[in-house]
């Protein structure tokens, strides 16, 4: 493939995940846009490779610096961005339990940055959760977990599908 059309390539996926980071303006889709505009990289990592996967998730993490709502940004900086990319390296390891491990400690660390930064920097209090009081912050990492642990399986099958159904097609049009 060449320069130019993988380039050409990383725009339009770059620009597609700016897109949908915007739309986390509206209320209630903060954190799913995040993990929506990750999973667009998916098609760069497939066609192109990690490498060019990164800059990508780079120059998105750069220009929603700049316009995207802060949190969403966050979110999508912290982890969504790149775990697409990794995601593919850890899954060559080819045993479930080490898989596991790993991603679930990639999660807990980028989600314990992701709750600090957006408590001590954005200022997002965990006084908001009322009445689970003390609680708050143990029931916000179970519940992380559980939803990181769906998105991972749920990636898994979007992965598998896009293989199957569109990657020859995209191949046929990028070649």
């Amino acid at each position: 493939m060449k320069k130019s059309v993988i380039i050409a390539l990383c725009g339009i996926i770059s620009a597609m995940a700016i897109v949908v980071m915007l739309m986390a303006y509206f209320p209630y889709l903060t954190y799913a846009l995040p993990a929506l505009a990750g999973c667009l990289s998916i098609v760069l990592v497939i066609e192109c490779g990690a490498k060019y996967a990164f800059l990508s998730y780079v120059v998105v993490a750069a220009l929603g610096f700049l316009i995207c709502e802060k949190e969403a940004w966050l979110f999508y900086t912290v982890f969504f961005g790149y775990y697409p990319i990794i995601k593919m390296f850890i899954e060559k390891i080819n045993k479930r339990l080490p898989e596991w491990i790993i991603k679930l400690l990639v999660f807990n660390i980028a989600f314990t940055v992701f709750y600090f930064l957006s408590t001590y920097v954005l200022g997002i209090s965990m006084d908001d959760f009322g009445a689970f009081g003390d609680f708050a912050v143990a029931i916000f990492f179970v519940c992380g977990n559980a939803m990181f642990i769906f998105y991972d399986i749920a990636f898994t099958g979007v992965i598998s599908m896009y293989y199957k159904k569109y990657h020859a097609k995209i191949r046929k049009l990028i070649k």
